[in-house]
């Protein structure tokens, strides 16, 4: 496409034409999906894993009690709850419930989905909750009494923004906050951090610390833990580079000297660094330690706890009183240890066995006050076990989520596909042990903003294609973080073709190893991932027999003029400058659809209530290929926000049209 936008009037998000067209395309695609026999049958079989009451509820410890969000049939809003651990170890915990949001929904008037809740420390008595109206990013803030279980009549009250908020003490928080003009960056977030005092007004919070406007965001947050208590502020440059400052007596700020893209952060005595480019002699990915008054004094001694190699990354790590859990990759395989200071320097061992092609994570610590973890590990065929424990005491399993899918034939198998500059890039293929011919395959993928793609139980994926006969894979593309910060930076900017050639090696490789065949090989991805969908389309379209995008990012010429696309240039690059526009005219799927091309047929899904990605990437996209004479199916639920959903209801039916468009197109019965 060159010359002026002829469908820049479907950026509109509310205004009445765009909406009339969006009406009509969703009118066409129910009439092309619903109907179908499958839909149906997808649609009750994923909502019934959606809503299954024998899930494991993944709880946060809060002092005394574990805090959990649920939702289910009967409550599809959810409910904020929570319970003892004593209560948690039986197959039937009793709840407390703290917050019904279905109850304020319907007392309000407003589509409410729950964000979170910021809790006070270390009385655990006052929390934050924030509200979305309809799952956008955007929230409100209230002020919760959590043994009263209801709101705090003229306690902390914020309207609706992309807010950041935490508390100081009883009587004071941090807050960053749509103040009016010149209060928010360009991408839409805080530029300031202000400490509020209750009983006075928001505007007349005293600002602290100011960002540039071309930031993403400012934001402050205060350490309570005892002994070692501190307030900091950060600005974030931009995705991927921050300043870190001590908000030392009198505010005034003092900068924490590390890399501006490395990570930063204290814990009681020590200063963590996991640094994205080399650093006092250690490599990028590395994760670093330092005593934090001797590094503010100018010492730089750092107790490596981590060097990564060519095929080993770090992919997280947490802290309990005493010890640091360290989780890293290698092969995109999950290890576990446990790393304890002591006066001649860092001792370690493992933590747990993790299965082959498995992956385990830790879902919360109490570093506060003990040594207890809460360990998970599942895989694509193997669903979730959660293990308690103790570092250097006894481990019991707490909970074991429910097979939901008809595993018996399948397997799991690591693979390395060759992209096309040498570089191995490996995958994840699940699917029939035994095939001896192809069959229909759905290829998912990111490769962006140093995500990571780790093996993991799905009950939809396994219920609505795996039991039915489908493979599922999942590509360890560049751009996320499976290999550390060099494969994330290999894709950066003007590279960005690497994750699109990697992507597209795959899918070679599942056809040359007979798994699959090009008219039966699906794609699918979702925001940066929906930005790869567009991608395939328009380089790779002989390669594949269907195309799913999701939220997606598909003009990368406007793309930083929309929503909170301007946080997103240091990963893509900027279209007004002369450097950046040339590449990233040339990724753009929507500057580069063409007519008479042999697209495959494509599903576009977007969330009128998206205020991160524009639904105007799906919308123009699906308006030039109608135009071009394409085919393409349109769905935008007016709401879920960036996730798509905003209940378990619109998430089974949104997962049923996807579904039934894949098999329409890559079953047995698909016209050739």
């Amino acid at each position: 496409m060159t010359g002026e936008d002829p469908f820049l009037w479907l950026e509109d998000v509310e205004g009445e034409a765009a909406l009339g067209w969006v009406a009509e395309r969703n009118a066409e695609t129910a009439a092309a999906l619903t109907s179908d026999p499958r839909f149906e049958a997808l649609r009750g079989a994923l909502r019934e894993v959606l809503d299954d009451a024998e899930r494991i509820p993944y709880t946060v410890r809060r002092g005394a009690y574990l805090y959990d969000y649920w939702r289910d049939a009967d409550r599809p809003k959810g409910v904020w709850r929570r319970t003892t651990l004593e209560q948690y170890r039986k197959d039937d915990p009793a709840w407390e419930v703290l917050l019904d949001v279905d109850a304020l929904a319907a007392a309000d008037g407003e589509e409410w989905v729950w964000a979170g809740a910021a809790v006070r420390y270390p009385d655990y008595r006052r929390a934050l909750v924030m509200l979305s109206r309809d799952g956008s990013d955007a929230v409100v803030v209230r002020e919760f009494d959590l043994e009263e279980r209801a709101f705090v009549a003229g306690g902390f009250e914020v309207a609706e923004a992309k807010t950041r908020v935490a508390w100081i003490d009883e009587d004071t928080v941090f807050i960053g906050a749509d103040l009016g003009p010149d209060s928010l960056t360009a991408s839409g977030y805080p530029r300031t951090v202000r400490r509020w005092r209750r009983g006075t007004a928001l505007e007349d919070a005293e600002t602290v610390f100011e960002a540039e406007h071309a930031d993403v965001s400012a934001s402050g947050w205060y350490d309570a833990t005892p002994g070692f208590e501190r307030a900091f502020v950060s600005r974030a440059t931009d995705f991927f580079h921050h300043e870190l400052h001590l908000l030392a007596d009198g505010d005034r700020l003092v900068r924490i000297d590390v890399p501006a893209d490395a990570g930063a952060y204290a814990y009681r005595q020590w200063l963590v660094v996991t640094p994205k480019s080399p650093w006092l002699g250690h490599p990028a990915g590395s994760l670093l330690v330092f005593d934090f008054d001797a590094f503010m004094a100018g010492d730089r001694t750092a107790h490596a706890l981590f060097t990564p190699d060519g095929r080993t990354a770090l992919s997280g790590h947490c802290w309990t009183r005493h010890h640091l859990i360290l989780d890293t990759l290698a092969d995109v395989a999950t290890r576990l240890e446990v790393l304890t200071p002591g006066p001649d320097g860092w001792s370690r061992r493992p933590l747990a066995d993790v299965p082959p092609l498995s992956s385990a994570c830790i879902t919360d610590t109490d570093p506060d006050t003990s040594d207890e973890y809460f360990l998970d590990v599942d895989g694509f065929l193997q669903p979730s076990t959660l293990t308690r424990g103790h570092i250097g005491g006894d481990t019991e399993v707490l909970k074991r989520a429910p097979a939901r899918f008809d595993t018996a034939g399948l397997d799991v198998r690591q693979f390395f596909a060759t992209s096309r500059d040498g570089t191995a890039v490996p995958y994840f293929v699940v699917g029939p042990a035994d095939r001896d011919r192809p069959g229909p395959a759905l290829l998912y993928g990111y490769g962006g903003f140093r995500d990571q793609q780790t093996p993991g139980y799905n009950a939809l994926t396994g219920r609505a294609w795996l039991a039915r006969g489908g493979t599922f894979v999942v590509a360890n593309i560049r751009g996320g973080a499976e290999y550390g910060p060099a494969w994330h930076q290999a894709a950066l900017g003007a590279d960005r073709v690497r994750a699109f050639e990697d992507f597209a090696a795959v899918a070679v490789d599942l056809t040359d190893r007979g798994i699959t065949t090009p008219e039966r090989l699906g794609i699918t991805g979702a925001s940066n991932g929906g930005l790869l969908m567009g991608a395939m389309l328009v380089r790779y379209p002989e390669l594949f027999g269907a195309v799913v995008a999701k939220v997606p990012l598909l003009d990368m010429l406007r793309y930083h003029r929309l929503l909170a696309g301007a946080s997103w240039i240091a990963e893509y690059g900027d279209p007004d400058t002369e450097a950046d526009r040339p590449h990233l005219q040339d990724i753009s799927p929507y500057h580069n659809l063409a007519a008479g091309r042999p697209y495959p047929p494509v599903l576009l899904m977007t969330s009128t209530r998206d205020d991160r990605v524009h639904p105007g990437h799906a919308r123009k996209t699906a308006a030039r290929l109608r135009e071009l004479g394409h085919r393409v199916l349109f769905h935008e639920n007016t709401g879920g926000g960036h996730g798509g959903a905003s209940d378990n209801e619109q998430a089974a039916h949104n997962q049923a049209l996807a579904y039934t468009f894949l098999w329409q197109h890559l079953g047995d019965d698909a016209a050739s």
